[in-house]
């Protein structure tokens, strides 16, 4: 795993300002630095060492005559495949690294090179001869990219914050990304929180040549559900198509450790993946918010030595603006914390760690999927529940008068992924300032027509595939294991996995049948089934266990006095009154505190947003 920067060569002090950019990224790759400068561009590489970790995987690596130049994030799990196959044609390779086949592979093939991979994957080509940028990000977007062409200068790389170096960079808030944020809690668009620099969508490449982007999208998800095999071929199937990821994620010239909670997901990858370390973190003793005890009592299951941590307050809060700094963007979901402690844990024993990410948008695991068709009132007319809904609205919200409104909406006029923070309506109450951010449903209603006439927990899935998994899911997970230098590998988002749970009924992803020990899980259910094959007799009440993620008592905290001063002096500060009605917030903060409501997570939000604004824009990328 690696961090890449690069820009066109534009200015004179070029070597200067790429060390400061390499700089930056330093923590994505402690082992090794490279350069690669000509009269047209300027490219950098950060290595952490993992597959031939001799100099001689050092990047940037040129082919033989010298014309293509590759920096290159990530791992490609069927490198020796490709290699085999180039080699064929008539290439030699002097490396062992997967960069080289990279490199290689885009000669022969160019961009159609793209599906032949597996693996995660953020990389750019330089084309010496026909003077263009090639980039490119994996299928789901487990590595990042991003641009930015600014005062004459094509810049890009791995994290935002390297761009600050830049004498071309031009740092501007963009608005219409707070205001996104305040409802989704991350950026759910290309856009991102500094005016004209973007994100590579995940599943896309770009052509950059005489000043001009083109961007293309190269592969997509497409559920065809196939309802012949019943559940146990599709169990079975599960089982071996996990298994042969899982040993593919495990290639590496160093060792290979999990992470591990209670849920299903993580105890599955660590009882396959037969590494020899699991690591955990949790928050005091409460098991709401702890599941140390478990971990351990599952890694002794399966032969394993866990390494585990608890959280104090005081550690959680004073590392927040530390971890807003590594995010390059604001996320307001409070697990981002807990795994950054993990994978610090994890960074002291080893270098690679795999983890259970993507399995519950593949395989339909998250608990609101089970919303849609859930009850007997679902099996009313749409005309009925759309009437009754309508009349619902009108009268004062609580939660039985809720669920006749959510009944009352299809799934595009409510669903915008796992977290809903502030409707359009709250979040023009609480700005100052006026953006021209779209509604909601304008972000989502193009992934919804791309599953038109599909079912709704299909839909859901889909959305939360291309939006949630990328803006928040993911992007926690690259710049927390990064920031500790260590390589987070997700063994569930793999294209063959995929390629499978495609064509899995809804029906077997989500059940509502109950009354027999087979049938009671209601997510999740094929997968959950398979990863029983593989889970100790004693401990397989995992597979039916809530899912838990990384549990955070920031609902606790903030009743207490400590915590709620921090945060209201955050909403009463300068920066707070630049973009917020202060009332509000404050309302917010005060009505939690005296139980009057549950506004935790939309206090969060604020306030990551506000300790990110201090560290990027008042301290200029110091925390």
């Amino acid at each position: 795993m690696c961090g890449i920067v690069g820009f066109t060569n534009c200015i004179d002090n070029s070597n200067v300002v790429l060390e400061k950019m390499m700089d930056r990224i330093k923590h994505r790759g402690p082992d090794a630095a490279g350069k690669y400068i000509d009269e047209d561009i300027a490219l950098g590489h950060r290595r952490l060492s993992i597959i031939d970790i001799s100099s001689s995987g050092d990047q940037p690596i040129t082919n033989e005559d010298g014309s293509l130049v590759i920096i290159f994030n990530g791992e490609i799990y069927n490198y020796r495949q490709l290699r085999e196959k180039l080699v064929s044609k008539g290439y030699s390779f002097k490396t062992k690294t997967d960069t080289e086949v990279l490199l290689l592979g885009y000669q022969e093939y160019g961009e159609k090179l793209l599906n032949m991979l597996r693996g995660m994957f953020a990389f750019v080509i330089w084309d010496k001869n026909k003077k263009e940028i090639f980039g490119a990000r994996d299928f789901f977007g487990i590595k990042p990219l991003y641009f930015a062409n600014m005062n004459g200068c094509f810049m890009f790389g791995s994290e935002i914050k390297s761009f600050l170096d830049h004498p071309c960079f031009t740092k501007e808030l963009n608005t219409t990304a707070l205001e996104n944020y305040l409802t989704f809690q991350y950026s759910p668009t290309e856009q991102t929180f500094f005016k004209n620099v973007y994100k590579l969508l995940p599943a896309h490449y770009f052509r950059f040549k005489d000043g001009k982007m083109s961007i293309r999208r190269y592969w997509d998800v497409h559920f065809n559900a196939d309802e012949k095999p019943d559940l146990e071929e599709w169990t079975d199937r599960i089982s071996q198509v996990f298994h042969d990821s899982v040993e593919a994620h495990k290639i590496a010239d160093v060792e290979v450790g999990s992470f591990l909670s209670s849920g299903v997901d993580s105890s599955y990858v660590a009882a396959v993946a037969d590494v020899d370390k699991t690591f955990t973190v949790g928050f005091g003793n409460d098991e709401k918010y702890n599941e140390i005890g478990w971990a351990k009592e599952f890694s002794k299951a399966i032969g394993k030595e866990n390494d585990s941590k608890v959280i104090s307050d005081d550690e959680y809060w004073n590392s927040i603006p530390m971890i807003q700094y590594h995010m390059d963007e604001p996320l307001a979901d409070p697990s981002a914390v807990a795994l950054y402690f993990v994978c610090n844990i994890a960074s002291e024993k080893l270098k690679v760690v795999l983890s259970g990410e993507g399995a519950d948008e593949i395989f339909g695991g998250y608990n609101v999927y089970s919303d849609p068709n859930g009850t007997i009132y679902d099996k009313l007319p749409r005309s009925i529940k759309r009437t009754v809904g309508k009349f619902a609205a009108k009268l004062p919200a609580k939660r039985g008068v809720n669920f006749f409104v959510r009944k009352g909406r299809d799934v595009e006029e409510r669903f915008i992924g796992n977290a809903y923070m502030f409707t359009p309506e709250q979040r023009k109450e609480l700005l100052k300032i006026n953006t021209d951010a779209p509604d909601p449903m304008a972000i989502t209603m193009p992934y919804f027509k791309n599953v038109r006439g599909k079912d709704d927990v299909t839909k859901m899935q889909y959305l939360d595939l291309h939006l949630w998994m990328a803006g928040d899911i993911l992007l926690k997970a690259d710049k927390m294991s990064m920031a500790n230098s260590l390589e987070l590998r997700v063994p569930f988002l793999d294209k063959e996995i995929m390629a499978l749970a495609e064509k899995i009924p809804t029906r077997f992803r989500v059940t509502h049948s109950e009354g027999t020990a087979e049938t009671k899980y209601i997510t999740k259910y094929a997968m959950r089934l398979a990863a029983k094959k593989d889970t100790p007799d004693s401990t397989a009440k995992t597979a039916a266990k809530k899912k838990l993620g990384f549990p955070v008592p920031i609902r606790v905290w903030l009743k207490e006095d400590k915590y709620y001063n921090i945060v209201r002096s955050a909403f009463e500060s300068e920066s707070a009154q630049q973009f917020f009605n202060t009332a509000p917030l404050i309302k917010l903060l005060d009505d939690h505190k005296d139980g009057k409501a549950d506004n935790s997570r939309k206090i969060w939000t604020v306030f990551i947003f506000l300790i990110w604004y201090n560290i990027y824009f008042e301290n200029n990328g110091a925390y």
